[in-house]
């Protein structure tokens, strides 16, 4: 199994970690780890932002649910019934 294969089965800290890790190697690895990091980058670069965007948007549903809803004020008919 390769590390790209194994990417969905990584935590969110384990891809963040690769991802900095490949972006190291590609500006100071030797040529082959250059290659490695090539090759991975997209992959990682794609997971991270679909699960920072996964996050954003659980926390986004998670705050509006636990957000209290607007009172609104009787006016016109209604306040005088």
């Amino acid at each position: 199994m390769t590390l790209i294969e194994k990417i969905p089965t990584m935590t969110d800290a384990e891809v963040v970690n690769l991802l900095t890790n490949a972006q190291r190697l590609q500006e100071t690895g030797d040529e082959r780890q250059q290659a490695a990091a090539a090759e991975l980058l997209p992959a990682l670069q794609a997971a991270a932002t679909e699960r920072r965007t996964e996050r954003l948007a659980s926390a986004q549903a998670k705050r509006a649910a636990a957000r209290k809803p607007k009172k609104v004020p009787l006016t016109g008919d209604a306040a005088s019934a």
